[in-house]
């Protein structure tokens, strides 16, 4: 059985276990509490020397880290993950998007929220807020044209871009202004296996 180190409010690992479950794909999970530092214990460095969650460990023993990429290699071979070349192309170009964009700044104001940090980090906050909303800006003049990310259909860059924008308000975030983007948080909702982020069964 597959095993996920997770955090049960991290985004990053609602994604893995969002898209087990709509796999129907049963699993063990292994909370590890980050604000406690257990991902920065030698047990756990042992097993990813980089410190974070989620982590997935297959069957065999072999481990997988970082949330898109575990997202790609369970989504193989299923319609979450398109064969066609360009489509493909386009669902890891919309999943670079949502680390390198969306993440370091809605994900983050989240954090620093949840963890009582805001203060401490004050003086980045508006920056942080400037970029997270210009990534929302991009992701509804995109939506407003589609119905999702990729091809017309749901894709794990539905699901990545999804985990953490659903609770973007939990970080400040006023979604209001994005029509687009709410109607397209909707669908993801409606889709068949969907579970909220502190679902922790699998």
């Amino acid at each position: 059985m597959l095993r996920l180190y997770d955090y049960l409010e991290s985004g990053n690992g609602y994604k893995v276990r969002l898209l087990l479950h709509q796999l129907g794909i049963a699993f063990e999970r292994v909370e590890v509490d980050i604000l406690a530092g257990e991902t920065r214990t030698p047990e756990f460095l042992r097993l990813n020397p980089n410190g974070r969650i989620p982590l997935l460990e297959l069957p065999d023993g072999s481990r997988l880290a970082e949330s898109n990429a575990i997202l790609a290699y369970l989504a193989e071979g299923t319609p979450y993950l398109p064969d066609d070349r360009l489509a493909r192309a386009q669902v890891l170009q919309w999943m670079f998007f949502e680390q390198y964009s969306h993440e370091p700044f809605i994900a983050v104001l989240r954090f620093w929220t949840f963890a009582g940090r805001l203060e401490a980090n004050r003086a980045a906050v508006p920056e942080k807020r400037e970029r997270g909303t210009a990534a929302l800006r991009v992701m509804e003049q995109h939506l407003s044209e589609h119905p999702f990310f990729v091809g017309g259909a749901y894709t794990i860059a539905d699901v990545a871009l999804y985990a953490y924008t659903h609770v973007a308000d939990e970080g400040g975030f006023d979604l209001s202004p994005f029509p687009a983007l709410c109607a397209w948080l909707e669908r993801v909702r409606g889709q068949p296996g969907n579970v909220p982020i502190t679902w922790s069964g699998a």
